[in-house]
């Protein structure tokens, strides 16, 4: 396994004239919706935001990094971005990598631009690739990645920087999901508490996790569907974390998305080989045991009403 450097993305940056620290996004006393670009849509990030007032102004507020990678997802990204900005949280970092879409997405992400600490419609290596970069630019104090198919629920991240700041002082906050089919029904995806020995089950809400930047570590470049289960393997483990029984982000279900699209099963599948090499982490001798007690380990839950 190969992980990128990356100080060299970021010096990469800073060869081209881009300036580190980013600065933050703007925030308004009042709010920002009144500011955003007007979008068609209803409800929330559309015409509700955060209430600024929930952001105690006796409160030194962490400050967040968001990454967005983006590519021809432009009939949600608007979303995306309004979900993030209208959380209007006060320490705001807002990085957007677009991969060189050939749609209307760097037009949206334009029309946003005011708001964004930085971004970029260039070609790059893929998804993998564009969060890298995007993280190497990061200044925050948590970090948290969101797809231009997906978005944040109001007030997440209000709920998140006051774990992050509770007596527990986790390392890594997750919580619940919903996804969204395209017949707009939602559908609550729990996520129990696991100990590290159950790590290697799928478990974790990509767009629901937070950490701090402490812990962060690259994504592998050569993992084209697994990205995020690859890197919990390796950022999670060992560290103190906090579970939000609440959903904190929605993920669109659609034709397109990896997660569902029949066409990616080989490459499902050729991440699976790559991760569990003799190079990277290994075969999983006890899969079965693992497998058993899990099981077991669910039911008890369920029964306990843990989830």
């Amino acid at each position: 396994m190969i992980l990128p450097d990356l100080k060299l993305y970021r010096q990469e940056f800073a060869d081209k004239g881009i300036d580190y620290p980013l600065p933050v996004s703007p925030a308004a006393a009042g709010g920002l919706l009144a500011q955003l670009p007007k979008a068609a849509g209803n409800g929330w990030p559309f015409d509700s935001e955060t209430g600024p007032n929930v952001y105690s102004k006796d409160i030194d507020w962490p400050k967040i990094t968001i990454v967005t990678p983006s590519y021809n997802q432009a009939a949600y990204l608007e979303k995306t971005i309004r979900s993030v900005l209208l959380q209007n949280y006060p320490n705001l970092e807002y990085i957007i990598i677009d991969g060189d879409s050939t749609d209307e997405s760097e037009a949206i992400i334009k029309k946003y631009s005011p708001w964004l600490s930085y971004w970029q419609s260039k070609p790059d290596r893929g998804q993998s690739h564009a969060i890298n970069m995007g993280f190497s630019l990061a200044s925050g104090d948590y970090y948290a990645w969101i797809n231009s198919d997906d978005y944040y629920l109001e007030g997440v991240f209000n709920l998140v920087a006051t774990t992050f700041n509770g007596s527990k002082k986790p390392a890594f906050v997750y919580g619940y999901a919903y996804d969204l089919d395209e017949s707009e029904k939602l559908s609550l995806i729990k996520v129990a508490p696991f100990p590290d020995y159950f790590i290697k089950i799928p478990t974790l809400a990509q767009p629901s996790c937070f950490w701090r930047a402490s812990i962060h570590q690259p994504i592998w470049e050569e993992m084209h569907c697994a990205l995020d289960y690859e890197l919990w393997l390796r950022l999670v483990k060992g560290h103190k974390r906090s579970r939000l029984k609440q959903p904190l982000s929605v993920a669109h279900v659609h034709q397109n998305a990896k997660t569902t699209n029949p066409t990616m099963a080989a490459k499902w599948q050729e991440d699976h080989v790559k991760m569990w090499a003799a190079d990277a982490h290994g075969p999983v001798h006890e899969w079965k045991r693992i497998s058993f007690l899990n099981r077991i380990r669910m039911k008890l839950y369920h029964l306990l009403k843990i989830i």
